[in-house]
């Protein structure tokens, strides 16, 4: 007779046999050409086996009953909740006591936006890490996360963290030990030696935040030259090319899988791969990279999902999915998102039919995130593969400069674009303070979180779009987030208006059981 321990060993050994070679063949695609590739695929096979073998004993169960039906993950009545712990809830003591709250929702996966540790100051709103490892302490302990996913793993519900793997915050132990001169650590970060070289690579590549972050390069004298910086000038962007790299965040993954964590939302995900001479997004050693973390995962902790934070056309989203092989489970289904708004401003369904048509090309094993809203911007230019540019500048002006029914905000664009737009839904779909359940601004709401929990996928719930949550107009007022607009639609969670949600009578009654009654887990 089995006992657990050598049904554990035989579990590994089956998926050590089934997801080592593709592992070894994605990490070929990246790394052949060390001449230490031998040596490199040696440490990967014993850190994943030693990984493996080290899965806690309840955490184990739950991949055997994911892999007992590989199904699971198309399976109806899985619904996301996205939110910052500190807007919703205070810290992670708060967040605790307010889970009976997402089961009243219906909800199947929480996701709490960037809550490992940052930089002290601005930090992207968390995602600039200084710590893989550690919670905000802000929020509370490791500790304390475990606990949560402990007691939602008891309710069938699933904890998904971000993992901010294209860049770390300048203050990182990494980049601390690179910027004093340590070699190896200089080679976790990419360097440029002079502007010259800024000039010729910036020639190619895209500005993500053209007003506030102009640039992709942000002059460090300790490192003697120009670090790469996507995003801002505190995010430094790590180099995959060093294989290090990618065993120290497939470390990072393992680790907070230890800990309960059921689904990481990979950022950034197209800026993984660097290449001289192109626009450094969606290579395909950037599809290599996130299919080798996920064999990799398929020998740890198979019962964990990956989710690719891809805003990019469709056909530079789909490959995240995996080609020959396993991908991300999931991928954030932006151009049917967008298009919804666009459709809502028209009146008229024909780029919403076009985007999801296209949609359908995802592999039958792999899932849509399906959303209204999210803590970013709306981002028109993504749709540019299915509308004319006077259609992206009309729905840019329609939501984002006042010429609708909106009073959203415009934000950044790359040269050539058209602003994308802020705002949470109920402002984007022009529901004011003060209106009722008949009010046009609801009944569009109401239709849209309609639509995205329709579609084939996981439907995603933006923090306070169940009470019609408005804007923080006052997010101007605070010097760490003036600077960007996003902050307009990450308010704090307005608990006397929740309070008001068992009243159907009321907008916030209206709206939560509306929203509640498309699951079907809710209570």
């Amino acid at each position: 007779m089995s006992t657990p321990d050598t049904d554990h060993a035989g579990d590994v050994r089956r998926r050590f046999g089934r997801s080592w070679p593709i592992l070894k063949e994605r990490l070929a695609e990246l790394y052949s050409d060390a001449p230490d590739f031998a040596d490199i695929l040696t440490r990967f096979r014993e850190r994943v086996i030693a990984a493996a073998m080290a899965r806690p004993p309840a955490l184990h169960q739950l991949d055997a009953v994911r892999e007992a039906n590989p199904a699971w993950i198309q399976g109806p009545g899985q619904t996301v909740y996205s939110f910052y712990v500190d807007r919703f809830a205070g810290d992670l003591a708060g967040l605790a006591g307010r889970i009976d709250y997402f089961d009243d929702l219906g909800v199947t996966w929480l996701h709490p936006l960037a809550l490992l540790e940052p930089r002290a100051g601005d930090s992207d709103g968390g995602f600039a890490v200084a710590d893989y490892r550690k919670v905000d302490p802000r929020l509370g302990t490791m500790d304390a996360l475990e606990a949560i996913a402990a007691d939602l793993r008891t309710r069938d519900i699933g904890l998904i963290v971000d993992i901010v793997c294209n860049h770390t915050a300048r203050e990182h132990a990494w980049a601390c030990a690179a910027r004093t001169g340590d070699r190896v650590y200089r080679d976790y970060y990419l360097v440029l030696p002079d502007e010259e070289s800024v000039v010729a690579h910036e020639r190619d590549l895209i500005d993500v935040f053209p007003s506030s972050a102009p640039g992709n390069f942000t002059y460090d004298a300790d490192m003697g030259g120009w670090v790469w910086t996507t995003f801002y000038p505190f995010q430094w962007d790590l180099n995959y090319a060093n294989p290090a790299v990618f065993a120290e965040m497939l470390d990072t993954l393992i680790f907070l899988a230890s800990k309960g964590v059921q689904g990481f939302r990979l950022d950034s995900t197209p800026f993984l791969w660097k290449a001289t001479g192109t626009r450094c997004r969606n290579l395909p050693q950037a599809y290599a990279l996130v299919a080798a973390w996920r064999a990799a995962m398929d020998i740890v902790a198979p019962g964990v999902v990956l989710l690719a934070e891809a805003i990019e056309g469709l056909d530079e989203v789909l490959p995240f999915f995996g080609g020959d092989g396993p991908g991300c489970d999931a991928a954030y289904n932006n151009n049917v998102m967008t298009a919804l708004w666009a459709g809502l401003a028209d009146a008229d369904a024909g780029i919403v039919r076009r985007c999801m048509e296209g949609a359908i090309a995802k592999p039958a094993k792999a899932v849509w995130l399906n959303y209204v809203r999210c803590h970013d911007d709306l981002i028109w230019n993504t749709l540019s593969d299915y509308a004319a540019p006077e259609d992206l500048d009309r729905w840019s002006r329609f939501y984002g400069r006042g010429e609708g029914f909106s009073s959203g905000r415009a934000f950044h664009t790359a040269g050539g674009g058209f602003p994308s737009t802020n705002g949470m839904a109920a402002a984007l779909a022009g529901l004011d303070p003060g209106d009722d359940v008949q009010a046009p601004g609801a009944k569009r709401l109401a239709l849209l979180y309609g639509i995205v929990h329709a579609l084939d996928g996981w439907p995603l719930v933006y923090m306070g779009d169940e009470i019609g949550l408005g804007d923080d107009l006052a997010y101007a007022e605070n010097p760490l987030q003036a600077g960007d607009g996003r902050w307009l639609h990450r308010p704090r969670m307005d608990w006397d208006a929740a309070a008001r949600r068992a009243d159907s009578a009321t907008l916030q009654g209206h709206l939560w059981k509306t929203i509640a009654g498309f699951g079907v887990r809710a209570r």
